[in-house]
């Protein structure tokens, strides 16, 4: 807190020392650091050091006191630019809705003209830099019996690190009972209706419904009548589908909140896009969440990720980009991101795109940072 002058209560005095103890921004955007375990960084919280992000003692006489930073292991950080953030000194996309924290991108430069798009397939995957590919699940070949149908979409064995993602294709009846390895697991319904069964609890689910599944937990769904539930379930850590056999009764009855809706009242802005989350830490997810966002005719500008990400295009079309390539992407395709791997996602369509997303390990969808 600012000492006030004992004859300065009021007028241009008192008005000049509130403005000094404002923070200053750094930058709309947060700024990426590598901290080393058990050693103390000091984060600038007055915007006014010179070597940001951390103090360098610009702050005195503002009450503006840097934040004390002590790491458990050494790890790499977004750390806040704007000095607003809620989470200080860590970055919570605060940012996103101040002037150029949402920057976008020209695809029509003359770089990014030059920039081929990629149009030759591998089976159901188009690949462009860094390990990223778009898939389309419906050139996937699937396996499985009449009530069940499934492939892979996103594995080790593809490139990543944190997640195994699989389409489930539920019709005439119920599926097998089956686990992701006893994973956190995160489904979204694509389209269709009906159940699902958690170890013994019974959900309804609709399209675009977000549903997680604790660890040790198994699933069972089932379509409604003359319907195909089409389903994306991720897993992290990587797991595998398992087959028990017999549902087992052991719903974790600590986490009893299962399924969660679109809520336009619950939406998130992002500059000029927004997201509402649906599976996260609030209902017990520990390393995955899940979100749903829109996207109107723009193209962002190029960004990173501390976390990896799988977006699933549920309306519209765009395009990714990556450092060299592009791809065009449309509904029910998704996208694989690899951690840190520069990208950039632009929608074409008129209305924009609609998209559900995947981030883990990681639970803020807002989180990027910029070369």
């Amino acid at each position: 807190m600012v000492a006030r002058h004992p004859a300065a209560a009021t007028g241009w005095y008192a008005a000049e020392m509130t403005e000094m103890a404002a923070p200053v921004i750094a930058q709309p955007k947060p700024y990426l650091a590598r901290l080393e375990g058990g050693r103390a960084y000091f984060w600038c919280a007055c915007g006014r050091s010179a070597t940001q992000p951390f103090c360098d003692g610009s702050h005195q006489g503002t009450g503006l006191a840097p934040r004390r930073i002590v790491a458990a292991c050494s790890e790499e950080v977004l750390l806040c630019g704007c000095k607003q953030s809620c989470g200080a000194p860590f970055c919570d996309g605060t940012h996103t809705n101040l002037p150029g924290g949402s920057p976008l991108d020209d695809p029509q430069t003359p770089a990014n003209r030059r920039i081929p798009a990629v149009t030759q397939a591998d089976g159901p995957r188009r690949w462009l830099d860094g390990g990223c590919y778009v898939v389309s699940p419906a050139l996937a070949p699937k396996i499985g019996g009449e009530s069940l149908r499934h492939c892979y979409l996103v594995t080790r064995e593809l490139g990543a690190r944190f997640q195994t993602q699989i389409l489930l294709e539920v019709q005439a009846g119920a599926s097998p009972v089956m686990s992701l390895g006893g994973r956190d697991t995160i489904l979204f319904v694509i389209a269709g209706n009906g159940r699902a069964v958690i170890s013994g609890r019974d959900f309804e689910v609709k399209p675009h419904d977000g549903v997680y599944v604790r660890p040790g937990e198994a699933l069972q769904l089932a379509a409604a009548g003359g319907e195909t539930l089409r389903v994306f379930a991720l897993a992290s850590p990587q797991g595998a589908l398992e087959w028990p056999g017999a549902m087992p009764h052991n719903f974790d009855a600590d986490f009893p909140e299962r399924v969660v809706s679109v809520d336009a009242g619950q939406r998130t802005a992002m500059g000029p896009r927004y997201f509402q989350l649906l599976v996260d830490k609030r209902i017990g997810s520990r390393t995955i969440t899940q979100f749903i966002g829109h996207i109107p005719r723009s193209k962002a500008a190029p960004h990173r990720h501390l976390y990896e990400e799988t977006l699933i295009v549920l309306s519209g079309e765009g395009c990714i980009w990556t450092e060299e390539r592009k791809a065009v992407v449309c509904a029910g395709e998704a996208i694989f991101l690899p951690r840190k791997q520069l990208h950039s996602l632009e929608a074409t369509s008129a209305q924009g795109m609609l998209v559900a997303g995947v981030i883990c390990p990681g639970d803020n969808p807002s989180l990027a940072y910029y070369d």
